[in-house]
């Protein structure tokens, strides 16, 4: 029986390629949300009915990692599929962060010319491309999403902006919304909805042939803005927890939107549907919740680096079903565009892998028997079911993350030899990366590091909303 649904999900997946009918691609994409601040990861506070719906039609990859527990590099792997460090974009890339011995301002900031985008590579197959929202990888010109494979932009190119419209010039000119290339227009909406309402037109106007939708929502990243009929929703909470599940309970009518557009125009059966996060919650910012894992967004503990990751695509992938070997949001890339036809060769220089044939059955194993993650001193490898974290003020420690997610049982002590052995794979995987194209002041790194200390056991902080 097995056998025959393995022969039918790849009749299904073949049929739909040589028909020519390419599948639709969205990737909704959050911003510092917390791993547990949705309805489908647990949450009893937050109001997420689209998104819970989404994960009742999707695989929920309980594993889902990201490559850098921050904003910008975390982005530079998604849009290229490769670990980021391998072109230098190592560090937070956010200017008054940034060294003076290597500081570039944030329009220089970018993905560099030479590595191909994932809208360059759906282009490159036949696909209408779009990106909307938070881009953070380039404000110069030259790095413009139109310059890298999008053919519509509806934006900001920096890293962070109000939710509303600046009344006047905004400090920062790589955060005022454009349209296009060079056309600012201020949003008279509230910004998470705009980029909804935005995404919706780029659908319905390309119904007709397939196309790729980028939607890079800045919500729940700072500033605390939300609208007041939000805010009404939580009159039990206080403070920026209430703040964050206004903006949360936003981004989820926003998805809704996006996803009952394509309801109303058909397209929900061939289309590949990606809902995931660029980092952890940063708890002391924006009050978001990783519980049960430890840590926060800007370090290497689980709450950092993993995230919720729904995929869906009904004419191919099973509804409500979960799978749990890790995966990458390196392997959007590779996925989006092997499923749209796209050949990769045997030799490719990426990181990530199509990931279908995994969710599927067709193909056993782990998609990654190997994870890394690297920030200046500090380092990450996850080898199997064992994960090492490197410091550069103490000693690595050792963690089972299927036994202990928490990462409340350090093991090195009792086993120095997988440490010396993954200590080596760290080093050696180190010595085939780029130099860092620009370099965090070191007051920063003590800071993250303070701040994953802080933050490691993060049931203290939400005992009332788990009844504790």
């Amino acid at each position: 029986m097995r056998a025959y649904f393995l022969f039918l999900i790849l009749f299904m997946t073949a049929t739909v390629i040589r028909g020519q009918d390419q599948p639709n691609v969205i990737l909704l994409f959050a911003d510092d949300a917390g791993y547990a601040d949705f309805g489908f990861q647990g949450s009893k506070i937050m109001h997420t009915p689209h998104l819970d719906r989404l994960a009742e039609q999707s695989v929920r990859c309980t594993q889902g990692y990201v490559s850098d527990p921050t904003c910008g590099p975390s982005r530079a792997g998604i849009i290229t599929g490769r670990y980021q460090q391998k072109f230098g974009f190592e560090e937070n890339n956010v200017p008054g962060f940034m060294s003076d011995v290597s500081a570039a301002d944030g329009a220089e900031m970018g993905i560099p010319l030479s590595e191909q985008t994932i809208g360059e590579y759906m282009k490159s197959i036949g696909y209408k491309t779009a990106f909307f929202g938070k881009w953070h990888v380039g404000g110069a010109d030259r790095f413009h999403p139109t310059k890298r494979g999008f053919d519509e932009f509806y934006g900001f190119r920096g890293g962070a902006r109000s939710y509303f419209e600046y009344p006047s010039e905004p400090r920062d000119e790589l955060n005022k919304m454009e349209c296009g290339f060079g056309k600012y227009k201020e949003p008279k909406s509230y910004l998470t909805d705009e980029l909804g309402k935005q995404a919706c037109k780029f659908i319905k106007k390309n119904k007709k042939k397939p196309f790729f939708a980028f939607v890079s929502f800045n919500a729940v990243h700072t500033p605390m803005d939300a609208t007041p009929e939000d805010l009404a929703k939580f009159p039990n909470l206080q403070g920026n927890r209430k703040i964050v599940a206004a903006m949360t309970l936003a981004l989820d009518r926003a998805c809704g939107q996006i996803l009952e557009q394509l309801t109303k125009l058909g397209l929900d059966d061939n289309t590949i549907v990606v809902f995931t996060n660029d980092n952890g919650g940063p708890t002391d910012k924006n009050a978001s919740s990783n519980y049960p894992l430890s840590g926060t967004k800007s370090n290497h503990l689980e709450g950092g680096i993993r995230v919720p990751y729904l995929i869906k695509w009904p004419a191919v992938l099973p509804a409500n079903t979960s799978y749990d070997y890790p995966v990458s949001t390196l392997d959007l890339l590779p996925t989006f565009f092997q499923a749209g036809g796209g050949q990769i060769e045997t030799d490719s220089n990426l990181d990530g892998v199509n990931i279908i044939p995994y969710l599927t059955g067709q193909q056993s194993g782990r998609p990654h028997q190997v994870l890394y993650w690297k920030k200046q001193a500090r380092a990450a490898i996850r080898d199997g079911d064992y994960k090492l974290i490197r410091y550069p003020d103490r000693p690595a420690e050792l963690y089972h993350i299927v036994d202990d997610p928490r990462e409340l049982t350090d093991l090195s002590a009792q086993q120095p030899d997988r440490v010396k052995k993954m200590y080596k794979m760290i080093f050696e995987w180190e010595s085939t990366l780029e130099r860092p194209r620009w370099l965090l002041k070191r007051k920063f790194e003590n800071v993250d590091i303070d701040r994953m200390d802080e933050y490691r056991d993060q049931s203290k902080f939400f005992k009332s909303e788990r009844g504790e």
